[in-house]
């Protein structure tokens, strides 16, 4: 099985101390998002725990210790965009993020690690061509530590438009400008051009439309076979083995004005407060009279085992 990290909040930045506390605690108490009261314990039991996948926008504090992951295969998506503090209020400088990425990649290797450069946005400020020269800035920074970049364009949840007033759909040009031109760019860094959740306008273009972590990706960037059986999808054709997701929405603190996993800011800050590193569960503890149901869990990966 995939244990995934990213999803519904950034545990790298925000919550290292508390995922290094469960990995050596071996288990991990989820609630589920739409009914807290459901609450789920899953072993962090490398026999069963096939990948640790994480995306982030600042893998910098967990990377002291990375040897506590060693059992593990770790997967990782860095995303690097080129925003200020205007729509990034606390992300880290794209420089800086860069030089974590290029750690990750020394110890990883330049499969398992790979950047996102998303959400796209198209502003008065933050052009097109602005995009184009920012990608080609940051695939050349990242030359030889990667061998993928996704990308996708903003979507346009009701929490994103309430808390981002103005903000617009790319339109169909912009997005065959911009991805026409980033996949030669990524060509010219040896990198793949991955999208994420596009529509098929982009189909005569030289992108890699599969997925973002699909089965063949995971297998292809960690040298292992997974059988997973029948794949639920998360979204509406998405076709990625995404795993389950050990955050909590509501909870990370960049304060991206494009957040699709955050309400407001208030409400952050309140779940923050009830963040315990030495918790179970990522924010609170177990309260009276709830109850914990264990996870069936098992290795996608095959017993013989395989190597490509």
């Amino acid at each position: 099985m995939i244990i995934n990290s990213g999803n519904r909040t950034d545990i790298p930045a925000f919550f290292g101390d508390w995922f290094y506390n469960r990995i050596k605690e071996g288990y991990v108490l989820v609630r589920n998002p739409y009914f807290p009261e459901q609450i789920t314990r899953y072993t962090l039991d490398p026999g069963v725990v096939d990948i640790l996948a994480f995306c982030t926008k600042n893998p910098r504090p967990m990377l002291d210790r990375l040897g506590e992951l060693a059992p593990y295969r770790n997967f990782w998506f860095v995303t690097i965009t080129p925003y200020g503090k205007d729509l990034e209020p606390h992300v880290p400088s794209w420089e800086s993020v860069a030089d974590s990425f290029r750690e990750l990649s020394r110890r990883y290797g330049p499969g398992a690690v790979q950047w996102r450069y998303d959400p796209i946005v198209i502003t008065e400020k933050y052009t097109r061509e602005f995009h184009r020269e920012s990608f080609e800035r940051m695939a050349a920074a990242l030359e030889g530590l990667t061998r993928v970049c996704v990308i996708s364009f903003i979507d346009l949840y009701e929490k994103t438009k309430r808390n981002f007033p103005g903000v617009r759909e790319v339109s169909r040009e912009d997005r065959l400008y911009l991805a026409e031109g980033m996949a030669r760019t990524a060509e010219k860094y040896d990198m793949v051009l991955r999208t994420c959740m596009e529509h098929d306008d982009l189909s005569g273009l030289p992108v890699d439309r599969k997925g973002c972590m699909t089965k063949d990706v995971l297998e292809e960037a960690l040298s292992v076979r997974l059988e997973p059986g029948r794949i639920t999808p998360k979204r509406n054709g998405c076709p990625c083995l995404l795993g389950i997701d050990i955050g909590e929405y509501n909870t990370c603190l960049h304060g991206c004005l494009y957040c699709y996993a955050n309400f407001n800011r208030d409400l952050v800050v309140r779940n923050y407060r009830k963040h315990d590193p030495l918790s179970p569960l990522l924010t609170g503890r177990l309260g009276e009279g709830e109850t914990v149901k264990e996870a069936r869990q098992e290795s996608f990966i095959p017993r013989q085992g395989f190597l490509f």
